[in-house]
């Protein structure tokens, strides 16, 4: 099974009390499915998968796999601070009808290589779906080369790598070097038009839960058609919103933007706080301008 495309970073809605929001959920699923979203990432960074018990996590995967109802691929982050509870959480995924799972390794203490070469493999082999590594140094403190980055396509079912890096010499190198070896996905926003027009096979982007129709359109610009010319038009309008979501605490400007374009998903839970309503105002406007690319 090969997964391409976009897949959206995907919000967890709440309700006022920070409860989940299953018909927020439902909502948001119909939303991205209909916009043509290839597939949908739950519990990621922008998910807030760090403020949710595992209880929770699973009833987020269990009710975005129900919304999705086949149309979309789902891939549940279940990384967590043991191998134990990642291969229960991946385990569960599996099972709820998961197309794959993303996983980032335990980030208080940083594990050294052969520590995560053993966490992958002993979640590779308790699972028979896809995983995609989550790179993240900032989070996790873990900064590999691209041949280590490579070498983790050796371990049973480590199939891809989110790249949440901002290093785009790294990036080129994995998709110039060694593609063969492992698909990577962008998952830094700003870097998306580079590493597409490089040619990764995918991004998962938090960006897709504000502009679907938008996202979903660059990617066919530059992976599909290699239309580069409308490529850099789309991205042109684009850059705009993503360097503002960077520019701020994520998960919240993603909520503030759905907030100012009437596509509300709630609140953030603490420790993470709302932004201002002026800068939910100046990313909702750089939406509605680029929904007219």
């Amino acid at each position: 099974m090969s997964i391409t495309g976009i897949q959206v970073a995907l919000v967890t809605p709440f309700h006022a009390d920070g409860s989940i929001d299953d018909s927020g959920i439902a909502h948001h699923v119909d939303r991205m499915v209909e916009a043509g979203i290839h597939g949908l990432v739950p519990l990621g960074t922008t998910g807030e998968f760090t403020t949710m018990t595992h209880d929770e996590r699973r009833h987020v995967t269990d009710a975005v796999i129900e919304a999705a109802a086949g149309r979309a691929k789902v891939l549940p982050h279940t990384g967590a601070q043991s191998t134990e509870e990642t291969i229960e959480l991946s385990r569960h995924a599996q099972q709820a009808g998961a197309a794959g799972v993303m996983i980032v390794p335990p980030y208080y203490d940083p594990l050294r290589l052969n520590e995560l070469h053993a966490h992958l493999r002993a979640v590779g082999e308790a699972i028979d779906i896809p995983i995609v590594y989550y790179n993240v140094p900032g989070a996790t403190g873990i900064r590999l080369t691209a041949a280590e980055l490579a070498d983790l396509g050796d371990i049973p079912n480590v199939d891809y790598i989110k790249d949440t890096s901002g290093d785009f010499s790294t990036v080129t190198a994995m998709l110039i070097g060694y593609a063969d070896r492992i698909t990577l996905f962008n998952g830094w926003d700003t870097l998306t038009f580079g590493a597409l027009a490089t040619g990764a096979k995918g991004s998962v982007w938090g960006m897709a839960n504000l502009l679907p129709e938008q996202a979903v359109r660059l990617f066919e610009a530059l992976a599909v058609k290699g239309d580069l010319a409308e490529g850099r038009r789309l991205w042109n309008g684009l850059w705009r919103v993503n360097d503002l979501l960077e520019s701020h605490n994520y998960v919240a400007a993603i909520k503030g933007g759905l907030e100012a374009i009437g596509e509300s998903a709630g609140p953030v839970r603490a420790p993470i706080q709302e932004v201002t309503a002026e800068v939910r105002d100046e990313i909702g406007a750089a939406v509605r301008q680029a929904q007219q690319l």
